[in-house]
């Protein structure tokens, strides 16, 4: 499990200050969801913890170390936007990765190691149920399964990290209860930390351990360049615990 210390993060563009001073510590394991206004730098957040972004100050640290300023397969990521590949099929989209990370500039694995591949690919696929989909396009797949597919992706390479940006914003309500049910079992057998933004607050208190709200405090207009938004409230929610470290994790 992996620990996140957040410690007075700042990020400027130019005149335009879009978070100040962010800070708050999150416990190995838990599954935090980020609330707030559009434009609030929920994204912007989740885009540093991803690496695309540099804080402009402050730092994030994971276990104690400086988050690496690029991605890395250490954390996973699932967009509102399907992220898969239109020409690959369900199991070729969930193997790539795994090519990538072993055959970094031709992406493409042979003899054992493509078995391995195939086999680690097949079991993710069948633990998002689409064990009966494998050979199929994304053109071919409901907007609920592509997103299941898109889990798929993100998990196959066991992050320690995964990255949520309104994954279940397109879906409708009886398939987005489906999917959430996956990515809660799947957080608690993995044990992973979770981040997730959402606009939907009763999807926030569905789903996870903690829930953190980015808004501006200063919204007069000639303070809106010069402050931008930080935590105005961060609720532990009732009942609701980090799953316990997983016996291989534990040992490490």
């Amino acid at each position: 499990m992996t620990h996140v210390a957040v410690e007075q993060l700042w990020k400027v563009y130019g005149d335009q200050t879009v978070l100040e001073n962010i800070s708050f510590d999150v416990a190995p394991g838990s599954f935090v969801a980020l609330v707030g206004p559009s434009g609030c730098g929920k994204s912007t957040f989740l885009r540093m913890m991803l690496g695309d972004e540099a804080p402009t100050r402050g730092r994030i640290l994971v276990d104690g170390t400086l988050l690496e300023a690029e991605p890395s397969p250490d954390r996973g990521v699932v967009f509102q936007k399907y992220s898969v590949f239109p020409h690959l099929t369900a199991l070729q989209n969930v193997m790539l990765g795994l090519e990538f990370a072993g055959s970094p500039l031709a992406a493409r694995l042979f003899g054992r190691a493509r078995r391995e591949a195939r086999a680690c690919a097949l079991d993710m696929l069948q633990c998002v149920g689409l064990e009966r989909a494998v050979r199929k396009y994304p053109a071919e797949l409901s907007g609920g399964m592509q997103q299941r597919l898109a889990i798929a992706q993100a998990l196959v390479k066991k992050p320690k990290i995964l990255l949520l940006d309104e994954p279940f914003g397109a879906l409708d309500p009886g398939i987005r209860a489906e999917v959430h049910e996956i990515l809660l079992r799947l957080w608690r057998e993995e044990g992973m930390t979770v981040f997730m933004v959402t606009h939907d607050l009763s999807e926030a208190f569905k789903l996870a351990t903690r829930v953190i709200a980015f808004d501006r405090r200063r919204t007069r207009p000639e303070e809106l360049k010069a402050y931008g938004a930080t935590v105005t409230f961060d609720i532990k929610v009732d009942g609701k615990t980090a799953p316990p470290p997983q016996p291989a994790l534990a040992a490490q």
